[in-house]
């Protein structure tokens, strides 16, 4: 049975996003219903969060998808992703982007892996990894304030695709809030979205997505004595 809170928390998720499929509505229904048994058992959510789970959690993940809307055929990484946010919201709404979600918490991704599979969700990947130890390129590097702008950058800055098929560069989208003035002072390029701009509840007062663009740049280097060309990348 779904509770008058859920539903009307369901209606804001359709309120913001009105060409939701059924079976979108569905997924995003049990969101409601699975957390709150896996949050007894483990605890991926805040106690004090979990009744505002729509809110601060689901709706908040989606806040990327007002900065962006990733074609069919997009990677993106999901660093720290905890109990699958923003990652398992966003696989939701784009069933045709392929998702792969680390935390370095077993536990976590036990609840992660969970959902998914409650869901049915075929393009989610969830797995305990650190994120320096993850091989392969992504379009966008995904993430809600695990740590500041600059160490983020370093874990994760050799793993952004070449090639871009948005007009948003690939890079790292950021969920966080506050004055970001000073973390983000060495990078240039960093745009801030205000969330408040998209979503009515006060809690998004403060709240950001944060896009970086990260563009390599290779270049080869022989040495005397050795046939081999090594290439390097460097993020700019």
């Amino acid at each position: 049975m779904v509770t008058f809170a859920k539903k009307f928390k369901m209606e804001e998720i359709s309120n913001y996003f009105p060409n939701l499929s059924d079976i979108q509505k569905e997924q995003f229904r049990k969101l409601g219903e699975i957390y709150p048994e896996w949050n007894a058992k483990i605890n991926v959510i805040s106690r004090k969060d979990i009744d505002e789970l729509y809110t601060k959690h689901i709706l908040h993940s989606l806040g990327i998808a007002k900065v962006i809307n990733f074609e069919p055929g997009t990677y993106v990484l999901d660093v720290g992703t905890g109990g699958g946010f923003p990652g398992i919201p966003l696989a939701i709404l784009f069933p045709e982007t392929r998702f792969y979600l680390i935390d370095v918490i077993a536990k976590k991704i036990k609840v992660v892996q969970a959902v998914a599979d409650a869901l049915e969700l075929k393009n989610v990947k969830a797995e305990q990894k650190r994120a320096e130890l993850v091989k392969g390129d992504f379009d966008f590097i995904v993430s809600r304030a695990v740590t500041n702008m600059p160490d983020f950058v370093s874990w994760i800055k050799d793993k952004i695709k070449k090639k871009h098929k948005h007009e948003l560069r690939n890079g790292i989208l950021y969920l966080k809030g506050g004055d970001l003035t000073e973390e983000l002072k060495d990078f240039p390029k960093a745009t801030e979205y205000n969330l408040a701009d998209f979503f009515e509840d006060e809690f998004f007062e403060t709240k950001k997505v944060v896009h970086l663009p990260l563009k390599f740049t290779s270049w080869k280097l022989r040495f005397a004595n050795d046939n081999t060309d090594y290439v390097f990348n460097i993020v700019q």
